[in-house]
């Protein structure tokens, strides 16, 4: 008899629910959130079994622990959940999920599985967030400046040798805020480039970051975030599915689509459509090729198919933000069919259509 357990964990416990083939409650366990606990009672349900949990702060490490034990581990984008008269507790959250689980109602599925890309996709986060933090610090001493009525053209405000310069137009009052604030600059710039160095070294242990490298816009950099966030070509079947993970993906937006007739019959009106990039996408698998396209933009070579591209609509009144994100999106097909061929850019292959 299959069993479908619904997990809802927290910092402290875990609940945990579980429903039979026919939707019976069978239990009900409150844990405490602790790896050996929680595989030590996964264990005592009879197989099959199936687990599914939300996304959050610790699906990552539960993903990690429990999966090897179940026959099949789900995790699910955050649901919005309201209980009868505003009725909610952990304990229906959990049979909530392994409901959702048995009638197979689940609409969003997240990938979890980090296969050998473990390392390089923590490496990858870390620099993320110290580039993040870097660019944080930057706002903060050009508003300081801003703040005073002092332009600052370039970024000669960051530059060490110049610093001294620039502080000194500041008043007395904020000259040591100044001070403190390049000084954090520095600490975290240096944070950022060992963090470069890290993920740089390690996504030289995968051969095929340098395959992805060759493509025009995606350097070391590029190619050590993409990878640990894809982990998988062939889970994505076609370019549109990486367009749409990846928030390129067009789509229009209508409301009151449906007239009545004079004969009472129901048709769709003509209106104008909102037109719009989808919202529910990873932020940094954005950035990547957003960034691959203005690069490719900005090196002005005319010997790149993919720049040639570019111009081409541009000659063709094609706005410029539009062929932007048309060479991401071309961008996006081409390392999927890069990574999924096993082969580097070719650039005689490239298509003008996208």
């Amino acid at each position: 008899m299959t069993r479908y357990i619904g997990l809802d964990a927290h910092a402290a416990s875990c609940t945990l629910a579980v429903v039979g083939p026919s939707g019976k409650h069978i239990g009900c366990h409150v844990l405490e959130t602790r790896a050996n606990v929680l595989v030590d009672l996964i264990k005592t349900i009879p197989r099959p079994r199936h687990l599914c949990f939300e996304e959050g702060t610790h699906s990552g490490w539960l993903y990690e622990i429990l999966s090897p034990h179940l026959d099949e581990t789900v995790v699910t984008g955050l649901m919005e959940r309201r209980g009868r008269n505003g009725v909610k507790d952990d304990e229906r959250d959990a049979f909530v999920l392994a409901e959702k689980l048995r009638t197979n109602s689940i609409e969003t599925r997240v990938f979890k599985d980090v296969g050998r890309y473990g390392k390089l996709r923590e490496i990858s986060h870390a620099y993320g967030m110290l580039v993040r933090d870097s660019v944080r610090v930057q706002n903060r001493v050009r508003s300081l400046y801003r703040s005073r009525g002092i332009e600052t053209p370039g970024d000669g405000i960051y530059d060490a040798e110049r610093r001294a310069e620039w502080i000194a137009k500041l008043p007395p009052k904020s000259q040591p805020v100044a001070q403190l604030m390049v000084q954090q600059y520095d600490a975290v710039e240096k944070l950022r480039a060992d963090g470069e160095k890290q993920m740089r070294t390690e996504a030289r242990q995968h051969p095929v970051t340098r395959r992805l490298e060759t493509i025009p816009g995606i350097g070391p950099i590029r190619a050590a975030q993409l990878v640990p966030i894809i982990v998988s070509p062939h889970r994505l079947r076609t370019k549109r599915q990486l367009w749409k993970y990846a928030g390129l993906a067009i789509v229009t937006r209508s409301t009151s689509d449906w007239v009545k007739g004079k004969d009472g019959s129901w048709s769709r009106q003509r209106m104008e459509q909102t037109r719009g990039l989808n919202r529910n996408h990873n932020a940094t698998l954005k950035s990547i090729f957003k960034g691959a396209a203005t690069t490719v933009i900005g090196r002005a070579d005319a010997g790149c198919p993919i720049y040639q591209h570019y111009r081409s609509m541009i000659d063709n009144k094609t706005k410029p933000n539009l062929a932007k994100l048309t060479i991401a999106r071309q961008i996006a097909a081409i390392a999927l069919a890069v990574w999924k061929k096993e082969e580097v850019y070719a650039p005689a292959k490239v298509k003008k259509s996208s």
